[in-house]
């Protein structure tokens, strides 16, 4: 029997779990089990929780339906658990190093096992910025140093702090047939009916857990007809308390502490349905009535009024004391307005039409054309949706190169700000503007452009040349907030995405748009690219794509591009694609080296290739559904590791050969081991990982689910890799 079961919900929270299991598995004191409770066998975390499950016997995932809650997910951890202690812990949470053995220090304390609950420390911190914060302190400061019983520490009801802020000795749980209540407040349903049933408790000062404050909020505090069941929880615990004639100076505190918990939410007009506040404040006002201790005196100042008030229904007085129409008048004011003066009053004239239903607002890469996952969502729905028209926001040096057909603005035009204000959908592979509107009832898609190696999001906030460069990371969110759905191509971005861009969107594990091409295009396809880039007859096309450096300024092709071809072998040539960064600058071609940095689309240029080189750019991600050769040139790693951050370590799990000099890769090429038996496990290896939803129907998903609004079990389903057909490359790459 392990002396801690440690349960883990881990619903929605695929990309910090890891993190939360790493606290735990680290712990000095090791003898516990770690169960995580997943939604499904397909889901993120589940696989996260396998890949764990697989390296420890101590893990043992189990499974509960997202649809039966929070409260479910920790009874079906209750029921699988063995240890003599059982903690919980959320899955965007971590235990504090050296936290287990804390705690078994402070139960050996006692030299017996027969404390209940043991109370502990935990701190708030924030995503990126901001003090954490221990709000334990408090509770905890008149708490006696041994174990006592209830009555020697009334304050601690259990209702002020969450399940995962105790340990509990399972037998306890067992005999008094403990378990979560159902809702959203069933923290406030368990930490109650377990203080009432325990006979012994204890303080740990210490902190033990760090709790990541969600930056979208607590759920406890969204809107919504959820917010009824707080009442439901009160009764429920309070009820109990009544059943056990629970003495009046105990009762007193936690009839006080749970309805202080419902004045809040009374005084906070925002989080009740408009017409359910006042049925919310008469039934609060008749539990008050009906399970007040007796002597209760209120608190003193304006929340002892607010009791007086609810228990004698005075919902108008109640109002008015908390200022609530003011309130709303702030909440319902302003809208952000475009920074552009000139567009300003246009553009919030615009605002106050309703949304156009059959308008949707393209844009990619901040406007520089008509490309990547934007661009084939657009051409899907044209054929699938015909009735919903499109306009591209392109700049104005991007205009020329649009396709013939394309219905465009110019980012900063009036018919620019019109589309965004009126727009059903608006689709993007990076972001609108900051004075970009979320309008209620509007739909916006982030298509991302690429899986991610490097950090992104708020996970570049530790690298001070990045985060520098990234400016405000509040922006950056608050942009993020706008996002209804969220690509991914595979569950690594899924996970990575979460954790870079904390926000409430749906993930749609659907493919990469832009990546349908690499099974739907034909040998005559490829033909026709490769003679529009000018790739010669019977020649071997290298896509030679570097990435940005953030340490360095300008483009720099780190290789001598004339001497590789000449130490490679005269079968190649090399098509050069700088990173977007550098699309302005002077074309690069000569002899061997034909320069494609300018052309529209990346997936033309890697379809054209019979091989791809390159560093650490996410091309290889894209380039691995084709199935051809990639050879990894990282003649910088360990420096461009420590700057720009990265998720995986590429050199251990690489999508092909790993060659550090010149000499290297021309050699790979000279040898044929660019493309042999080793190679290509690795590259296998590489596209189980990250070439799991691109299959050729990722932009038909998007268009069913978000411009048709099919529900998700009618969309195509995801065909298995095994069979996937890439389209053909133009030439046999291995050497007899």
């Amino acid at each position: 029997m392990p002396r801690f079961s440690i349960i883990v919900p881990t619903h929605g929270v695929a990309g910090r779990l890891s993190l939360a299991l790493d606290s735990v598995l680290a712990q000095s004191f090791a003898d516990f089990e770690l169960i995580p409770v997943c939604d499904a066998p397909d889901a993120p975390a589940w696989s996260v929780a396998a890949e764990y499950a697989a390296r420890d016997t101590r893990v043992a995932p189990v499974h509960s339906p997202p649809s039966e809650g929070l409260g479910a997910a920790r009874n079906t951890g209750l029921g699988a658990a063995s240890g003599t202690f059982v903690l919980f812990l959320d899955g965007d949470d971590v235990l504090t190093p050296g936290a287990l053995g804390a705690l078994e220090a402070r139960l050996r304390d006692e030299s017996r096992d027969d404390v209940d609950v043991l109370y502990f420390g935990h701190e708030r911190v924030h995503w990126w910025e901001g003090e954490p914060s221990e709000p334990t302190a408090v509770l905890f400061e008149k708490a006696p140093t041994g174990s006592f019983t209830p009555d020697k520490a009334p304050q601690l009801t259990g209702v002020r702090l969450p399940a995962w802020s105790a340990a509990y000795r399972r037998a306890f749980l067992v005999d008094h047939r403990l378990a979560f209540p159902e809702g959203h407040f069933t923290d406030l349903g368990w930490g109650g009916l377990v203080t009432l049933a325990a006979g012994r408790m204890a303080v740990l000062r210490q902190v033990v857990v760090r709790h990541l404050l969600r930056r979208q909020g607590s759920r406890l505090n969204s809107p919504g007809e959820h917010q009824l069941e707080l009442l439901d929880h009160i009764d429920l615990v309070l009820t109990r308390a009544h059943e056990q004639c629970l003495p009046a100076a105990r009762l007193r505190p936690l009839f006080e502490h749970l309805f202080t918990i419902a004045l809040k939410t009374a005084a906070t007009p925002q989080r009740l349905p408009a017409g359910r506040r006042r049925a919310f404040f008469r039934r609060a006002g008749r539990l008050h009535r009906r399970h007040r201790p007796a002597g209760f005196r209120p608190p003193a100042g304006s929340l002892g009024v607010q009791h007086r008030l609810l228990a004698t229904g005075a919902y108008s007085a109640f109002r008015a004391l908390r200022g609530t129409n003011k309130a709303l008048t702030r909440a319902a004011s302003g809208l952000p307005r475009p920074r552009l003066l000139r567009t300003r009053g246009m553009y919030a004239a615009q605002l106050r039409r309703p949304l156009d239903e059959n308008l949707a607002v393209y844009c990619a890469y901040w406007g520089r054309g008509y490309a990547c996952s934007p661009a084939a969502i657009h051409a899907k729905a044209r054929e699938l949706a015909p009735h919903i028209r499109s306009v591209f926001l392109v700049e104005p040096e991007a205009v020329e190169s649009l396709p013939e057909g394309i219905d465009h603005a110019v980012i900063g035009s009036r018919r620019a700000w019109e589309a965004l204000a009126r727009a059903k959908y608006l689709v993007n592979n990076a972001n609108f503007a900051d004075a970009v509107v979320k309008r209620p009832g509007s739909v916006h898609v982030q298509t991302q452009h690429g899986t991610p190696l490097k950090k992104m999001g708020v996970d570049q906030s530790t690298y001070p040349v990045v985060a520098a460069a990234t400016g405000s990371f509040t922006k950056l969110l608050t942009r993020v907030d706008r996002w209804d759905y969220n690509l991914s191509s595979n569950r690594h971005s899924t996970e990575m995405w979460e954790r870079a861009f904390p926000g409430s969107y749906e993930a749609l594990e659907y493919g990469y748009p832009r990546n349908d091409v690499y099974y739907t295009a034909t040998a005559d396809d490829v033909a026709r690219l490769r003679r529009s880039l000018g790739v010669p007859e019977g020649k071997r096309a290298l896509l030679y794509a570097p990435t940005h450096r953030d340490y360095t300024t300008g483009f720099d092709a780190r290789l001598d591009l004339e001497e590789f071809c000449e130490a490679a072998g005269e079968d190649f040539v090399v098509l050069l694609r700088a990173h977007y960064f550098y699309d302005q600058g002077a074309r690069r071609s000569s002899g061997r080296i034909i320069d494609v940095t300018r052309h529209r689309s990346s997936e033309d240029v890697c379809l054209a290739a019979d091989a791809l080189v390159t560093d650490y750019s996410s091309i290889m991600f894209d380039y691995a559904n084709l199935d051809r050769p990639i050879v990894v040139y990282a003649d910088d790693w360990e420096v461009y590791r420590e700057t720009r951050g990265v998720y995986f370590d590429l050199m251990e799990a690489p999508p092909g050969p790993v060659v550090r000099t010149p000499e290297e890769l021309a050699r790979a090429f000279r040898d044929g081991s660019y493309a042999d038996a080793e190679a290509t496990a690795l590259r296998a290896r590489f596209r189980e990982r990250f070439c799991q939803f691109d299959d050729g129907r990722a932009a038909e998903r998007v268009v069913r689910r978000v411009l048709l609004g099919e529900p998700p079990e009618a969309i195509p389903p995801v065909l298995p890799l095994a069979e996937r057909t890439p389209a053909p490359a133009a030439t046999t790459l291995v050497r007899n």
